[in-house]
C-alpha cells in the first residue's frame, strides 16, 4: 500500500452494521488493502444512540460536534480534537448529542470482518 491522504469526501459512508440508528462509517483503509488496521469516517445524525459490544480495539477522533460514550465505569463526553478509546471486549453505548458528530477512527484489527 502506498501512502494515502485521506478525507471524508473519500468515504463511502453506509450504516453502522446491526444498528438502526442515523449512524453512518466509511472504511477507506481495510483488510482489502492489505494493512493491520481499519481507518475510516463516521457521522452521527443528531440525537443518536447505538450500543454494542466492541468486537475490536478502536480509537474514535471527534472532528465535529460531541460524542458521550458510557460504559459500566462511567461516562466519558468528547468534542473537536478529542479522543476516545474503546478496547475489545468493552460493552459501549455511544451517544450523539443535539449537533450530531463527525469522527474519525481507527480500529485494530479489521472491524468488519470481525462483525461478520
Amino acid at each position: 500500500m502506498k501512502i494515502r491522504k485521506l478525507t471524508i469526501d473519500n468515504a463511502p459512508l453506509e450504516r453502522s452494521p446491526g444498528q438502526q440508528a442515523d449512524v453512518f462509517v466509511g472504511n477507506l483503509v481495510d483488510e482489502r488493502h492489505g494493512g493491520p488496521i481499519t481507518i475510516g469516517y463516521g457521522r452521527y445524525a443528531p440525537n443518536q444512540s447505538l450500543t454494542e459490544t466492541m468486537a475490536v480495539d478502536d480509537v474514535m477522533i471527534i472532528l465535529e460536534g460531541r460524542l458521550s460514550v458510557s460504559t459500566d465505569a462511567g461516562t466519558v463526553t468528547a468534542g473537536p480534537g478529542e479522543i476516545v478509546y474503546m478496547p475489545k471486549g468493552e460493552a459501549v453505548t455511544i451517544r450523539s448529542h443535539e449537533e450530531g458528530a463527525v469522527t474519525a477512527y481507527v480500529t485494530y484489527p479489521h472491524w468488519r470482518p470481525a462483525h461478520a
